[in-house]
């Protein structure tokens, strides 16, 4: 809280002194607040989806053709620009988290200030710190097929841990009111 409001403070100086007014924060780069529901509406059912994914590890699904840029066959040859057989549901879980994930934390709050901002911007690197706090250690003590889970894993946990500090953080702000 002391950060935002220190740089709150020097940002009003700097933009006084430079006679510019600020009187209204640009925030061009997110979405509109609509965004937020579909984003949940995605990121729900997906997260419950890739939970079960990573608890059973294989996925009951028919095999579709698909267009692959690159695969490969199991000890076998690199195929480019192809069509192969594959399991599209895990794609679709993935779709769906990384659509819901950027829905939610890209999608402007109903109010949107520069409190809020800063709180975007502490929650952004308190979870760049620990995303890759963990990813690190998993560098270090984790090998193996559990390393390609937990890269799996990582994909997502950046905008998840957002999520979830940005959220608390706001809960915390409304109740200190």
């Amino acid at each position: 809280m002391t950060f935002c409001l220190s740089s709150l403070l020097e940002s009003k100086i700097n933009f006084t002194l430079g006679k510019v007014n600020l009187s209204r924060m640009k925030s061009n780069y997110l979405f509109p607040n609509s965004f937020k529901k579909v984003g949940w509406v995605l990121l729900i059912p997906s997260m419950v989806a890739g939970l079960v994914c990573l608890i059973k590890g294989e996925i009951d699904a028919p095999e579709l053709p698909v267009f692959a840029i690159w695969a490969d066959e199991l000890f076998g040859k690199q195929l480019f620009f192809t069509v192969v057989e594959n399991v599209i549901a895990d794609e679709l879980i993935a779709i769906g988290l990384l659509l819901g994930t950027v829905f939610v934390v890209l999608s402007k709050e109903r109010s949107e200030d520069e409190f809020i901002m800063c709180l975007r911007l502490e929650s952004l690197v308190w979870a760049l710190y620990w995303n890759y706090g963990i990813l690190l250690a998993a560098i270090v003590f984790v090998y193996g097929m559990p390393f390609f889970w937990v890269m799996t894993v990582n994909m997502f946990s950046l905008l998840l841990l957002f999520v979830v500090r940005f959220k608390w953080r706001l809960k915390k702000a409304d109740h200190e009111e």
